[in-house]
């Protein structure tokens, strides 16, 4: 069975090895399917946008490219960002799509084989985990691997849209 980058896999699966960004945000550590990111950046003063969303920082012109910047720690009420040294915009290919997306930090690119990868916890109708696609288990050290096209859910993408228009 062919598994596509990035997607849930059953406990237990055997499927080629998947490679994933780890990154922090507060003191959980994330991982996002390596094959979505384009390049590594750090933090820059960000044009603000009027009325959008306190999520979206604003943009920033990448080589001719608007692209919107999605701060995490925000998106997910992770309390006040501190950007510092070791903040971090990864930029993201999804479906064409540039945007950037700022982090605590980086840490390593890590390899999940799918005997490593659970599958994401039924939390309840109370909690949205519905970008999740499942956690990467590496001793004791645990992934909560994201499907980023999800995250950025397409209502989102439309405000995102919008602003790189």
């Amino acid at each position: 069975m062919s598994t596509a980058p990035g997607a849930a896999v059953a406990q237990g699966e055997s499927c080629a090895a998947l490679e994933f960004l780890a990154f922090t945000l507060g003191e959980e550590e994330y991982g996002v399917d390596i094959q979505k990111v384009q390049e590594l950046r750090r933090y820059e003063t960000v044009t603000r946008i009027a009325n959008a969303p306190d999520f979206i920082k604003g943009v920033v012109n990448l080589r001719g490219i608007i692209v919107p910047i999605v701060d995490m720690r925000i998106k997910f009420d992770l309390g006040a960002p501190n950007y510092d040294q070791f903040t971090v915009v990864i930029i993201l290919n999804l479906a064409g799509r540039v945007m950037g997306m700022v982090v605590d930090s980086v840490s390593d690119v890590v390899t999940l084989t799918g005997e490593q990868i659970r599958p994401a916890p039924d939390m309840g109708a109370g909690l949205d985990v519905g970008y999740m696609t499942g956690l990467g288990v590496l001793g004791d050290r645990m992934l909560i691997l994201t499907d980023i096209d999800k995250l950025m859910s397409s209502a989102e993408m439309g405000v995102i849209d919008a602003l790189a228009a």
